[in-house]
């Protein structure tokens, strides 16, 4: 506690300093489609009076798999999952049940805002991001998925933050409870108010979760979306509260959009009929899946599932694409494996090797490749240097690096997405 309180009194007799410089608050949620936005019918006051003031995106494009771990390292490095190495959600292990999250910023193999800015001499600040544990800012509390609550505190930066939050914040000694939105944009506001960030990287996610029981439509999803945006207004609230407004650039995007899932399909279940999952697997990430060959080198055996594949009976085929490599190369997905399948028609893919191939599905999921309007995530951005009512038609998720990079003057070279210079009156 004392060690905190000693950290945020250097950090406010920094701010006369910082009075001068420019802030980014980024804030995704996870599962956010742009028609939240864009219709009428989604209670989202706060994002629809940011898309009057900004500008806004109709449609975002993911990254493939389109999930939320691959997908928040894109917007957080710039580059595509080839590069940044956070293939999917999870890392891949042929001989277990069960497989690690990414979680640990260390995984990631290219550079990233928060050490850029960094060593820029800028204050960084992050809350719930994927693939964060130990990632070089000054404040950190990181999602580690199911890892629980004593992990997250022992990564937790600085020493002590968790239980000074549940005091200051929650005056509280229960747990946090972090899949509440409104919950973690009042940690947000704390943070804002007191460290008054250059950069904040905030990730809300009640969101998914509804979609993923429910899917695309119902209650469960508008009482989400209704909650990330009350969210959203509680942090601009505190970027105003601050002081801050006048030089902040505010951000909100997402990952990823949805599909409601009709059938789910278990290749394995083909390979195993075949003889073949000792030579290769499948691995699934929602709406796509990824063989694997025990050999990468094995040529043989790929070819062998991919006449397997073709040669199913035509309603099967129906269920999904194949991606190929070359396709996989061009949007920069994971280079270890032979090819992909996407879902077709609602279906979406399991591991099981045992169950029937096809079977009923429900609620809903991600992970599709990402060229289709219902796949896409949306994107508002609001300062007071922006142009106001621009609507850009398509963007990827690289391009949300940029903004960040030229509206806080970052040097990051790796970066691939487009400049946004001229979304500006001035930079």
């Amino acid at each position: 506690m004392k060690r905190l309180f000693l950290f945020l009194i250097c950090c406010l007799s920094l701010l006369s300093l910082h009075a001068q410089q420019k802030h980014v608050i980024l804030v995704t949620i996870d599962g956010f489609r742009p028609d939240f936005y864009l219709e009428d019918k989604w209670p989202t006051p706060n994002l629809k009076q940011l898309l009057l003031e900004g500008i806004h995106a109709y449609g975002v494009n993911s990254v493939f798999p389109s999930v939320t771990y691959s997908s928040h390292t894109t917007i957080v490095t710039g580059v595509q999952p080839d590069e940044h190495g956070i293939y999917y959600n999870g890392v891949f292990d042929p001989d277990s049940a069960g497989n690690k999250i990414y979680w640990n910023f260390h995984q990631i193999k290219v550079p990233t805002i928060w050490e850029t800015a960094q060593k820029a001499g800028l204050t960084v600040a992050s809350l719930m991001w994927p693939v964060s544990a130990e990632a070089p800012t000054s404040f950190n509390i990181a999602d580690i998925g199911g890892m629980g609550d004593s992990v997250r505190t022992k990564y937790a930066r600085p020493e002590g933050v968790v239980e000074t939050i549940k005091q200051e914040v929650f005056h509280s000694n229960a747990d946090i409870n972090w899949g509440k939105d409104q919950k973690n944009a009042q940690v947000a506001a704390w943070v804002i108010q007191n460290l008054k960030p250059n950069l904040m990287t905030i990730h809300l996610f009640s969101v998914d979760h509804a979609e993923h029981m429910v899917g695309r439509e119902g209650s469960m999803v508008s009482e989400a979306i209704s909650d990330a945006d009350s969210a959203v207004g509680i942090i601009r609230q505190a970027i105003m509260d601050a002081g801050i407004a006048d030089s902040t650039l505010f951000i909100v995007t997402g990952d990823h959009g949805f599909y409601d899932v009709k059938k789910s399909v278990n290749p394995n279940v083909w390979l195993s009929k075949a003889g073949l999952l000792q030579k290769a697997q499948f691995y699934s990430a929602g709406g796509s899946t990824y063989l694997f060959l025990r050999d990468k080198k094995d040529k043989q055996t790929a070819k062998q599932v991919m006449t397997l594949l073709k040669s199913l009976p035509a309603e099967e085929k129906s269920y999904f694409r194949i991606v190929s490599r070359k396709e996989m190369n061009k949007i920069g997905a994971d280079p270890n494996v032979a090819f992909a399948l996407t879902g077709l028609e609602g279906a979406a893919f399991g591991n099981s090797r045992t169950r029937e191939t096809i079977t009923a599905g429900k609620g809903g999921t991600h992970g599709y490749f990402p060229d289709t309007r219902s796949i896409q995530t949306g994107f508002i951005a609001i300062s007071p240097q922006m142009k106001k009512g621009v609507e850009i038609k398509e963007m990827n998720l690289r391009d949300i690096t940029v903004f960040i990079t030229e509206y806080l003057h970052l040097d990051m070279p790796t970066v691939k997405g487009k400049s946004v210079a001229n979304y500006f009156n001035s930079l």
